[in-house]
């Protein structure tokens, strides 16, 4: 599932990890927020859980949006930014390698 992540961390080292936990699965589209094409369930609890534990709930916060494939598809950007890697159609991502489907 598409999943949408921002953040809102106050501390310098600890935004800095989760920027670091997030990297691992998703693309940075701006300072506080990052996309992931396509996370499974077990690895977005995962990730959820990873970055829960980097965070304190006081101060700061974290937001998770799971995006369904048709609200993905009316996602509207504007201006410079970075897109994330969506493979030409004819093309699998089979353990992060790029094969080729034909």
């Amino acid at each position: 599932m598409y999943t949408v992540i921002a953040f809102d961390i106050s501390d310098d080292r600890q935004r800095n990890a989760v920027v670091k936990a997030l990297r691992d699965h998703a693309t940075r589209v701006q300072k506080s927020l990052f996309e992931a094409a396509d996370l499974d369930r077990a690895t977005y609890l995962r990730l959820r859980s990873r970055l829960e534990g980097l965070v304190d709930p006081t101060p700061d916060n974290l937001r998770y949006y799971r995006l369904c494939g048709s609200c993905v598809s009316r996602i509207e950007r504007f201006g410079v930014g970075v897109e994330p890697f969506r493979p030409p159609p004819s093309f699998v991502v089979v353990h992060g390698v790029l094969v080729d489907g034909r």
